[in-house]
């Protein structure tokens, strides 16, 4: 089966949040993350918890434990087996801060739009 090609989303000013948020966590946490990262371009669409969950309008999370540290990658599909990694955070509450959901759609409709041209 042909792998999806990850994407890491990046800013108009060139920064990659999801890099970002790799360089701060913790050498097992990030390994943990990339792993997880790995079996999404493997599976793709079929990765299902308790990998990934769909949240809303076309977002899912990676859903990554270490420990007692709950990571999650927010991240979108886009035609042509490509995935478009958006954000991500340490998790401190039960459900996915909306504000990272917001945060996520604002940078896919950023890369639709500007893919679009």
């Amino acid at each position: 089966m042909q792998e999806f090609e990850i994407v890491f989303y990046d800013k108009p000013d060139g920064s990659e949040p999801v890099k970002e948020f790799l360089s701060s966590v913790d050498t097992k946490m990030r390994a943990r993350i990339l792993r997880t990262i790995d079996l999404l371009a493997q599976n793709g669409t079929e990765l299902r918890m308790p990998y990934s969950e769909h949240l809303v309008g076309g977002i899912f999370e990676l859903r990554i434990k270490s420990g007692s540290d709950i990571s999650r990658v927010l991240y979108f599909f886009v035609i042509g087996r490509k995935i478009v990694l958006t954000n991500g955070f340490i998790k401190k509450t039960a459900k996915t801060p909306k504000s990272e959901i917001e945060t996520a759609q604002k940078y896919r409709s950023e890369y639709l739009s500007r893919e679009a041209k």
